[in-house]
């Protein structure tokens, strides 16, 4: 996950059993244990330069929240939680009383993107697909996952753990950007 890019555990798992030439998989480790191993490794291996990667997308991820703060956005997956890397996008989630209504702006700004779905559940063992929206902003992915107004209430379970994702505001950004040691 930390050298080729790959952001989903599930094929990371299935493509590490491949490598390995292994066909059975209910030993493999959770999701929990590949995120500890992946910030032990970064601690280890990339102490130079990943720091520096996640501050930058730290600060992009401000300036996207400031461009989108009609959408009352936060900060959401890798570059939150400090296991983004330079093949990382920023995950902001965005909140509209119509999912257009974030289309429109992108269409207003003159924003190129591409939009798909995604299927997020939450405790309640309910599920459901939310639009995404997909673009480039400074040489980084930024995907932009738009929930209801009042989902800024209710998040989502994370993949890591199953519990409710961790999202931060602006203010929330700002203060973690001020912990990252400068080089």
């Amino acid at each position: 996950m930390s050298n080729s890019g790959v952001a989903d555990f599930q094929l990371a798992k299935r493509k590490a059993c491949q490598q390995l030439g292994v066909s059975e998989s209910r030993h493999l480790p959770s999701n929990q244990e590949i995120r500890d191993a992946l910030l032990e490794y970064q601690s280890l291996f990339k102490s130079d330069k990943q720091p520096q990667q996640l501050k930058q997308l730290r600060e992009v991820a401000l300036e996207a929240m400031r461009f989108f703060k009609s959408f009352n956005p936060r900060l959401a997956g890798d570059v939150l939680l400090g296991t983004a890397n330079e093949y990382s996008a920023i995950e902001l989630h965005l909140f509209a009383d119509y999912p257009e209504q974030v289309d429109v702006f992108l269409m207003e700004e003159n924003i190129p993107c591409q939009q798909k779905q995604k299927r997020v559940s939450y405790q309640a063992d309910s599920e459901e697909y939310i639009p995404v929206y997909s673009f480039i902003a400074d040489d980084t992915g930024v995907d932009l996952l738009v929930f209801p107004t009042d989902g800024v209430r209710r998040a989502p379970n994370s993949t890591i753990d199953g519990k409710p994702m961790k999202r931060a505001d602006y203010k929330a950004v700002e203060c973690l950007l001020q912990d990252i040691p400068s080089r």
